[in-house]
């Protein structure tokens, strides 16, 4: 009897969501079932809500990525992973076009797609946006602004003159979502700290400020969660700006809507994210927002063998109904599963199943030792909601060796205190070694 050959799968994106419903689709398939390819332009996975965490030293930045080709090697038949950006889809002809790394196009063919690039930062027209402030989507950006912030420290405290040191020691952070609040709680606190072995500056000389659209800070966890993460930023002398948008942040001078003018070294934009630019180079159903239109079984509108899931797929939440699925962590996990059992089942001539998953809560840290959280209506906060988070997130942080890793990251940081080293070099490491062969 022939052996029928292995559906090909070709999942783009290598995040939470490629890399869960990749390892799940090998564990599970039988021997010889699929061939699995996975797409990503960096080969590796972040596990992003580590991100202030690391950017503030107190987890070591290789704990926050997973190796693609480490995980997927010896789990089934393993799977292939192509290093590069998908530049075309065509689901008709069931071919995608890839831009390797050599940057030489490659083409491939598949029977079923997962679409799951993820997201990326939703930027404004802001002038001058694009030459001075820096994102927070991911881990190069974060080591980035850790040690651009601790440089800021060296650079005042070496400087006589009053306009260098008050635009060194202000930070602008746009967006008061997770993002935008983590990153600054965190940040701060790492600044503060440092600010020890800084005799000639002292915690008023820093300015840390908060820019946010809306009315409130942290609308996912509640109003009056909200209300208390803002005093607590507020007591450790962060400013934050409702109601206010950035207008301009050019040559250092940041402009928000209210008229204030800040002298600012340092612009943090976290003001949300949209769906990845990749999809609308395919010729699969997008929704208003630029985001795949699919099921609540995860499969793409009206398309066969193709399946979406994660921050670039509208996904309906059954358990809220006319709404889509948060963006978050905890949906991305669960459809990922969900998408591979689904995959398998019709592979098999099966029925897939639909996502149904009630939001059990949420949580957000404020910086060392202080937090926030809702876990199914039930609101905790300070030091039991900071510990919350900790042990949420190491719980979800894949692969046993970065759970290790993360854990004696905070051991570390708790009995030797934080590392405040600028390693200013990293963001131009070849610097040095040209002005030597120059001279």
């Amino acid at each position: 009897m022939l052996r029928s050959a292995p559906t090909r799968v070709l999942v783009v994106g290598g995040g939470h969501v490629g890399l869960t419903t990749t390892l799940r689709l090998l564990r599970r398939a039988r021997s010889g079932e699929l061939r699995v390819t996975v797409v990503d332009p960096r080969g590796y996975m972040t596990y992003h809500p580590f991100l202030p965490e690391a950017a503030a030293g107190s987890i070591d930045a290789r704990n926050v990525v997973v190796s693609l080709r480490r995980s997927l090697s010896g789990v089934g038949d393993g799977a292939e992973v192509v290093t590069g950006d998908v530049v075309r889809l065509d689901h008709a002809q069931r071919r995608a076009v890839v831009r390797t790394v050599d940057g030489a196009e490659r083409d491939l063919d598949y029977d079923v797609v997962v679409l799951a690039p993820g997201s990326v930062a939703r930027t404004a027209p802001v002038p001058g946006l694009a030459e001075h402030a820096v994102g927070f989507k991911s881990v190069e950006e974060a080591v980035h602004l850790r040690n651009h912030v601790l440089s800021r420290l060296d650079l005042a405290e070496a400087s006589t003159d009053p306009a260098v040191r008050e635009r060194a020691l202000t930070f602008v952070f746009v967006g008061g979502g997770y993002a935008g609040v983590e990153a600054i709680g965190e940040l701060e606190d790492m600044a503060r700290y440092a600010l020890r072995l800084h005799p000639g500056l002292t915690t008023s000389d820093l300015r840390f400020v908060l820019v946010e659209a809306t009315g409130r800070i942290l609308p996912e966890v509640g109003e009056g969660l909200g209300r208390y993460a803002l005093g607590v930023l507020a007591d450790r002398g962060i400013e934050v700006a409702l109601g206010t948008t950035m207008t301009s942040c050019t040559d250092g001078c940041v402009v928000l809507s209210d008229g204030r003018a800040l002298e600012a070294g340092t612009v943090v934009w976290t003001a949300g994210v949209k769906a990845h630019p990749v999809l609308e180079a395919t010729d699969l159903p997008l929704d208003e927002d630029h985001r795949l239109r699919v099921g609540a079984d995860l499969r793409v509108e009206g398309v066969v063998g193709a399946w979406g899931a994660g921050d670039s797929a509208a996904v309906p939440d059954l358990t809220r109904p006319g709404a889509t699925c948060a963006p978050n962590a905890q949906h991305a996990v669960r459809q990922a599963r969900r998408l591979a059992d689904n995959v398998l089942a019709v592979l098999r001539g099966g029925r897939p199943r639909e996502y149904r998953h009630a939001d059990v809560g949420s949580v957000a840290s404020l910086g060392l030792h202080q937090g926030v959280a809702e876990l199914r209506g039930v609101r905790v906060r300070g030091y039991p909601a900071w510990l919350v988070h900790r042990l949420y997130h190491l719980s979800k942080v894949p692969t046993p060796s970065r759970k290790a890793g993360v854990l004696l990251g905070w051991v570390q940081a708790a009995l030797f205190h934080r590392e405040a080293v600028a390693m200013t070099a990293l963001s131009h490491p070849f610097a040095e070694f040209e002005r030597a062969a120059r001279s």
